[in-house]
């Protein structure tokens, strides 16, 4: 289903209408800014643990929740700080989805640095909010004010409202 989603999207946008090409853009992501101070919710079909690195891998159908943001994968590694004081990032790979708001976006990795409330997703990148969509090789998201930044061949179409 969201790679038939990903594949219509990018369709339509490549076909419907001449797309706008820049290499750089800067969107607003979510509906509410994200207090990354709250707890992490990570639920998934299997976990290992290593604690000499300091490491969880979440594998199958891993779900983390954060207050009103969703990040779905395949695979999200945890790094911990040290002297167990919480979560330092998560690795997200495989069909990642990140959504918050009305908004969504989709890569094939995300790394979520949980201190600076920052995620940087790689890896043809789409981005939905409502009727629009952006395509692009990169997106990092600033969690804390809601916003972002897109980068590497994004592709967008502006609706006239003409329409």
């Amino acid at each position: 289903m969201v790679n038939a989603f990903r594949v219509l999207t990018t369709a339509l946008l490549l076909c419907c209408a001449a797309p706008v090409l820049a290499q750089g853009t800067n969107v607003t992501f979510g509906a509410i800014t994200q207090d990354t101070s709250l707890p992490v919710e990570v639920t998934a079909d299997n976990l290992a643990v290593d604690q000499s690195s300091g490491t969880a891998v979440f594998t199958g159908n891993v779900m983390i929740g954060q207050g009103e943001m969703r990040l779905t994968a395949a695979r999200v590694l945890v790094t911990y700080k040290s002297q167990n004081a919480g979560i330092a990032k998560l690795e997200a790979t495989g069909g990642v989805t990140l959504v918050t708001g009305q908004d969504a976006a989709e890569a094939e990795r995300a790394d979520y640095s949980i201190d600076s409330g920052e995620i940087e997703m790689s890896g043809n990148v789409l981005l939905t909010q409502g009727n629009s969509a952006l395509t692009a090789e990169k997106m990092f998201v600033n969690l804390r004010n809601g916003t972002a930044r897109m980068s590497g061949r994004v592709k967008t179409i502006l609706q006239t409202g003409n329409n």
